[in-house]
């Protein structure tokens, strides 16, 4: 499929669907119930909250004279790409930055980082360097380490590489 739809692979059809709508000065109650559909599916799918199924796609794409399939394409691109997000996120921080000394106490290789993130939060942050603080900090994310170790602890370790990090 060839199209001028081909640099929006990956974004949610609703949210194209309803820069569609708009350019064409089309309310979306309206036009949902024109085509046989609940306005608030037609509201959520523009939201990006709910996908395309076959059958709307078809309606969608003779309704506003796309080709045939195109929606449900952009729809399974889209799909493809929440997946290879998903699978993409590491299960592991970058462990050749973190020293495995830090856990002398426990079979490097075995430490589950997701489910131990608590201990892991709190041991590196109590006796890691910068580099591995930043390493748990972008692994786990700023509002997982403050959860973990609060706000003021965070401060008082405040690495100048996160200048967003600095209380208010």
């Amino acid at each position: 499929m060839e199209s001028a739809f081909e640099k929006y692979k990956g974004i949610h059809p609703g949210l194209l669907l309803e820069r569609e709508l708009k350019k064409r000065s089309l309310k979306k109650g309206p036009f949902a119930l024109s085509i046989g559909e609940y306005p608030q599916v037609l509201n959520e799918i523009t939201k990006g909250k709910r996908g395309i199924s076959a059958a709307l796609s078809v309606k969608l794409d003779k309704t506003l004279g796309l080709e045939i399939g195109t929606m449900f394409v952009l729809q399974a691109y889209y799909q493809v790409k929440k997946e290879e997000e998903k699978t993409s996120k590491s299960i592991h921080p970058n462990l050749s930055i973190i020293r495995e000394i830090l856990f002398w106490d426990t079979d490097f290789n075995k430490i589950d980082w997701i489910r131990d993130y608590n201990a892991i939060i709190r041991r590196v942050f109590e006796r890691g360097e910068d580099a591995e603080k930043t390493e748990i900090l972008n692994f786990y994310g700023p509002e997982k380490v403050e959860s973990v170790i609060g706000r003021d602890s965070l401060s008082a370790n405040q690495l100048v590489l996160m200048p967003h990090l600095r209380p208010n």
